[in-house]
């Protein structure tokens, strides 16, 4: 990997993309891939259901069909499900946010696109480098970042996420300190004026933050308002900030700003990423580089 960075010394953004090896191959057999590709070809749609009503508001059924080519009956049942787990609320011929939506549940979002936020959480490993103190938010990709420091030593890791939290000190070699206050049953991450004065009490060398979108002019954003003021302190609290996003997070624009991309010095997504987001991303940057 090669970084062009103008400016010796200047702070700068990074842009890494994770590329897939082209020489490793993966066999299954055709029922067990019918029956695997069915499964999270729903997870998918699901996930992006949600969104796409997030993002508008309120979407009817034959709106939604065409959108993801299936049948209006196939997006009745889906709106049925995610009515039931309080992710929307169906309104005559359609859908609209749910009153208590907060964010995607983890179970969503760690089905989706798990090779590609492996490799992202891979790739951010090489911005530890001499940090004592790390700072880690909620979110999938973070999640399998973190997986990745159980053989480390010698770090301190403040988080808010207690599924990370619960991970880590599985390592008696990592000292870890978790935020309190309300737990979002959604991401497993605690968010509150609670959580806020914890967080804001350490100094932090690098943080990792997981987020809904990443956007030129919008920023970092999340879908809860309460868990992006969360994650604005621990990136304000950091010398070194770290955004972790796979493809599908970039040019969207979620409810609230996390921090502008000013704050961010390594946007780290993989290879399906647009690449006029990107070059948005980095005109809007701390300089300019290009991994």
């Amino acid at each position: 990997m090669v970084f062009d960075q103008k400016g010796a010394g200047q702070a700068c953004l990074i842009l890494i993309r994770a590329i897939y090896p082209t020489n490793s191959v993966e066999t299954c057999s055709s029922t067990e891939h019918l029956r695997y590709t069915h499964h999270v070809q729903r997870k998918q749609r699901l996930n992006q259901i949600v969104s796409a009503v997030v993002e508008r508001g309120t979407l009817d059924v034959v709106t939604l069909a065409e959108r993801f080519a299936v049948s209006q009956a196939t997006i009745r049942r889906d709106l049925e499900l995610l009515e039931k787990q309080r992710l929307v609320s169906r309104t005559h011929g359609g859908a609209t946010t749910h009153a208590a939506f907060n964010d995607l549940p983890l179970n969503y979002k760690t089905a989706q696109d798990l090779t590609e936020k492996r490799r992202v959480a891979q790739h951010a490993l090489q911005f530890l480098g001499s940090a004592r103190v790390i700072g880690l938010t909620g979110g999938t990709t973070v999640t399998e970042f973190a997986r990745l420091l159980l053989d480390r030593n010698g770090l301190t890791v403040v988080t808010n996420a207690l599924n990370i939290a619960t991970d880590l000190v599985a390592n008696p070699g990592l000292r870890v300190f978790a935020a309190g206050g309300e737990v979002r049953s959604s991401s497993q991450e605690t968010v509150g004026p609670t959580a806020e004065k914890f967080l804001s009490d350490y100094n932090v060398d690098v943080s990792f933050l997981g987020v809904d979108g990443v956007d030129a002019v919008a920023g970092c954003t999340n879908y809860d308002p309460v868990g992006a003021r969360v994650n604005a302190v621990l990136q304000q609290r950091a010398r070194l900030n770290v955004v972790l996003a796979d493809a599908a997070k970039i040019s969207r624009v979620a409810l609230a700003q996390v921090c502008a991309m000013s704050d961010v010095d390594v946007l780290i997504t993989d290879s399906r990423a647009p690449q006029d987001g990107l070059d948005q991303s980095r005109g809007q940057g701390r300089g300019d580089a290009r991994g």
